[in-house]
Protein backbone atom coordinates (compact mmCIF):
# COMPACT_ATOMS: atom_id res chain seq x y z
CA UNK A 1 0.00 0.00 0.00
CA UNK A 2 2.80 2.39 0.87
CA UNK A 3 4.60 1.45 -2.00
CA UNK A 4 2.06 2.55 -4.11
CA UNK A 5 0.76 4.98 -2.76
CA UNK A 6 4.48 6.68 -3.30
CA UNK A 7 4.51 5.56 -6.91
CA UNK A 8 0.88 8.18 -7.07
CA UNK A 9 3.17 10.71 -5.77
CA UNK A 10 6.28 9.96 -7.33
CA UNK A 11 5.19 9.76 -11.10
CA UNK A 12 3.57 13.59 -10.99
CA UNK A 13 7.14 14.90 -10.31
CA UNK A 14 8.71 12.71 -13.81
CA UNK A 15 7.06 10.29 -15.67
CA UNK A 16 3.65 12.51 -15.98
CA UNK A 17 4.87 15.59 -15.01
CA UNK A 18 2.70 18.58 -16.54
CA UNK A 19 3.04 20.49 -19.18
CA UNK A 20 5.70 18.66 -20.23
CA UNK A 21 5.04 14.76 -19.88
CA UNK A 22 1.34 15.03 -20.25
CA UNK A 23 1.35 18.03 -22.19
CA UNK A 24 -1.90 19.26 -20.61
CA UNK A 25 -2.38 22.74 -19.00
CA UNK A 26 -0.71 24.92 -21.33
CA UNK A 27 -2.97 27.89 -21.43
CA UNK A 28 -1.70 29.16 -17.65
CA UNK A 29 1.73 27.86 -18.47
CA UNK A 30 2.17 30.48 -21.26
CA UNK A 31 0.04 33.19 -20.12
CA UNK A 32 1.01 33.41 -16.37
CA UNK A 33 4.96 32.63 -16.54
CA UNK A 34 6.37 36.22 -17.56
CA UNK A 35 7.80 36.35 -13.69
CA UNK A 36 8.36 33.65 -10.55
CA UNK A 37 5.77 35.00 -8.52
CA UNK A 38 3.09 34.70 -11.11
CA UNK A 39 4.28 31.14 -12.35
CA UNK A 40 4.79 29.36 -8.53
CA UNK A 41 1.37 31.69 -7.10
CA UNK A 42 -0.68 29.29 -10.16
CA UNK A 43 1.05 26.54 -9.63
CA UNK A 44 0.26 26.73 -5.53
CA UNK A 45 -3.30 27.73 -6.59
CA UNK A 46 -3.85 24.84 -8.80
CA UNK A 47 -1.90 22.26 -6.14
CA UNK A 48 -4.62 23.27 -4.13
CA UNK A 49 -7.87 22.54 -6.05
CA UNK A 50 -6.35 19.07 -7.60
CA UNK A 51 -5.85 18.02 -3.93
CA UNK A 52 -9.27 18.89 -2.24
CA UNK A 53 -11.39 18.02 -5.80
CA UNK A 54 -9.32 14.80 -6.00
CA UNK A 55 -10.01 14.27 -2.36
CA UNK A 56 -13.72 14.73 -2.23
CA UNK A 57 -14.75 13.18 -5.27
CA UNK A 58 -12.74 9.94 -4.01
CA UNK A 59 -15.25 9.70 -1.32
CA UNK A 60 -18.20 10.74 -3.03
CA UNK A 61 -17.14 8.32 -5.93
CA UNK A 62 -19.29 5.68 -5.25
CA UNK A 63 -22.57 8.38 -4.93
CA UNK A 64 -22.18 10.31 -8.00
CA UNK A 65 -24.61 9.13 -10.85
CA UNK A 66 -22.01 8.16 -13.84
CA UNK A 67 -24.11 9.70 -16.42
CA UNK A 68 -23.94 13.38 -14.70
CA UNK A 69 -20.36 12.46 -13.46
CA UNK A 70 -18.76 15.71 -15.15
CA UNK A 71 -21.39 18.34 -14.23
CA UNK A 72 -20.40 17.17 -10.37
CA UNK A 73 -16.78 17.16 -10.79
CA UNK A 74 -16.79 20.69 -12.01
CA UNK A 75 -19.01 21.72 -9.49
CA UNK A 76 -16.47 20.10 -6.74
CA UNK A 77 -13.65 22.21 -8.73
CA UNK A 78 -16.20 25.31 -8.64
CA UNK A 79 -16.29 25.20 -5.21
CA UNK A 80 -12.65 24.69 -4.12
CA UNK A 81 -11.46 27.53 -6.93
CA UNK A 82 -14.28 29.93 -5.17
CA UNK A 83 -12.12 28.88 -1.94
CA UNK A 84 -9.15 30.10 -3.57
CA UNK A 85 -10.11 33.32 -5.21
CA UNK A 86 -11.32 34.27 -1.35
CA UNK A 87 -8.29 33.31 0.37
CA UNK A 88 -5.71 35.40 -2.67
CA UNK A 89 -8.37 38.32 -2.40
CA UNK A 90 -7.62 38.48 1.51
CA UNK A 91 -4.00 37.46 1.97
CA UNK A 92 -2.18 38.04 -1.42
CA UNK A 93 -4.42 40.73 -3.22
CA UNK A 94 -1.47 42.26 -5.34
CA UNK A 95 -1.17 38.29 -6.96
CA UNK A 96 -4.89 37.96 -7.08
CA UNK A 97 -4.78 41.25 -9.48
CA UNK A 98 -1.86 39.96 -11.81
CA UNK A 99 -2.91 36.27 -12.45
CA UNK A 100 -6.47 37.69 -13.40
CA UNK A 101 -8.81 35.43 -15.02
CA UNK A 102 -6.76 32.66 -15.13
CA UNK A 103 -7.59 32.03 -11.44
CA UNK A 104 -11.33 31.21 -12.29
CA UNK A 105 -10.19 29.25 -15.81
CA UNK A 106 -8.64 26.72 -12.90
CA UNK A 107 -11.96 25.05 -13.12
CA UNK A 108 -11.99 24.02 -17.00
CA UNK A 109 -8.17 23.50 -16.17
CA UNK A 110 -7.52 20.08 -18.44
CA UNK A 111 -5.26 19.03 -15.69
CA UNK A 112 -7.91 19.12 -12.29
CA UNK A 113 -10.51 17.81 -14.86
CA UNK A 114 -8.31 14.88 -16.27
CA UNK A 115 -6.86 13.60 -12.87
CA UNK A 116 -10.64 13.57 -11.42
CA UNK A 117 -11.91 11.75 -14.22
CA UNK A 118 -9.03 9.23 -14.97
CA UNK A 119 -7.94 8.40 -11.48
CA UNK A 120 -10.02 10.16 -8.66
CA UNK A 121 -12.96 8.56 -9.66
CA UNK A 122 -11.50 4.69 -9.72
CA UNK A 123 -9.28 4.76 -6.49
CA UNK A 124 -9.10 5.26 -3.00
CA UNK A 125 -9.05 8.95 -0.98
CA UNK A 126 -4.98 8.06 -0.22
CA UNK A 127 -4.15 7.69 -3.45
CA UNK A 128 -5.78 10.31 -4.61
CA UNK A 129 -4.36 12.23 -2.31
CA UNK A 130 -0.95 11.54 -3.44
CA UNK A 131 -1.99 11.66 -7.11
CA UNK A 132 -3.31 14.98 -6.88
CA UNK A 133 -0.65 16.28 -4.59
CA UNK A 134 2.36 14.62 -7.07
CA UNK A 135 1.09 16.15 -10.35
CA UNK A 136 0.37 19.22 -8.37
CA UNK A 137 3.83 19.74 -7.60
CA UNK A 138 5.24 19.00 -10.66
CA UNK A 139 2.73 21.00 -12.20
CA UNK A 140 4.29 23.98 -10.05
CA UNK A 141 7.57 23.45 -10.43
CA UNK A 142 6.61 23.18 -14.42
CA UNK A 143 5.64 26.87 -14.29
CA UNK A 144 8.89 27.84 -11.86
CA UNK A 145 11.43 26.42 -14.24
CA UNK A 146 9.73 28.24 -17.08
CA UNK A 147 9.05 31.06 -15.04
CA UNK A 148 12.42 31.70 -13.74
CA UNK A 149 13.85 31.27 -16.93
CA UNK A 150 11.14 33.64 -19.05
CA UNK A 151 11.97 36.20 -16.49
CA UNK A 152 15.98 36.24 -16.00
CA UNK A 153 16.72 36.11 -19.48
CA UNK A 154 13.60 38.28 -20.68
CA UNK A 155 13.36 40.88 -17.86
CA UNK A 156 17.26 40.52 -16.55
CA UNK A 157 15.33 40.32 -12.93
CA UNK A 158 14.13 37.33 -10.35
CA UNK A 159 10.98 38.22 -8.73
CA UNK A 160 10.35 37.03 -5.06
CA UNK A 161 7.18 35.09 -4.36
CA UNK A 162 4.92 36.86 -2.00
CA UNK A 163 7.29 40.22 -1.42
CA UNK A 164 7.17 41.33 -4.85
CA UNK A 165 10.26 42.33 -4.83
CA UNK A 166 12.22 42.15 -7.98
CA UNK A 167 15.99 41.26 -7.88
CA UNK A 168 18.23 42.42 -10.80
CA UNK A 169 20.50 39.38 -11.80
CA UNK A 170 22.56 40.79 -14.16
CA UNK A 171 24.93 44.51 -14.29
CA UNK A 172 23.68 47.39 -16.10
CA UNK A 173 24.85 46.47 -19.30
CA UNK A 174 22.50 43.55 -19.82
CA UNK A 175 20.48 43.82 -22.54
CA UNK A 176 17.70 41.40 -21.67
CA UNK A 177 15.73 39.34 -24.63
CA UNK A 178 12.38 41.13 -24.44
CA UNK A 179 10.92 38.42 -26.88
CA UNK A 180 10.99 35.90 -24.05
CA UNK A 181 8.30 37.77 -21.94
CA UNK A 182 5.67 38.27 -24.79
CA UNK A 183 3.48 35.81 -26.20
CA UNK A 184 5.78 34.47 -29.24
CA UNK A 185 8.35 33.76 -26.40
CA UNK A 186 6.06 31.52 -24.17
CA UNK A 187 5.78 29.29 -26.77
CA UNK A 188 9.71 29.22 -28.10
CA UNK A 189 10.29 28.56 -24.32
CA UNK A 190 7.64 25.45 -24.17
CA UNK A 191 9.17 24.19 -27.28
CA UNK A 192 12.64 24.30 -25.68
CA UNK A 193 11.61 22.60 -22.80
CA UNK A 194 9.36 19.84 -24.20
CA UNK A 195 12.22 19.30 -26.59
CA UNK A 196 14.64 18.84 -23.40
CA UNK A 197 12.29 17.03 -21.60
CA UNK A 198 12.21 14.37 -24.29
CA UNK A 199 15.74 14.03 -24.91
CA UNK A 200 16.37 13.31 -21.32
CA UNK A 201 13.64 11.02 -21.13
CA UNK A 202 15.12 9.01 -24.36
CA UNK A 203 17.87 8.38 -22.29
Amino acid sequence: MAKTVVQEFTKGLWAEIPPFRLVLGLCPVLAVTKTVENGVGMGIATTFVLVCSNILISLLRNVIPKNVRIACFIVVIATFVIVVELVMQAFAYPLFLKLGIFIPLIVVNCIVLGRAEAFAAKNGVVSSFADGLGIGIGFTLSLTALSIFREVLGSGTFTIPISSVSVPVFGPSFQPFNFLVEAPGAFVCLGLMLCVMNMLGKK
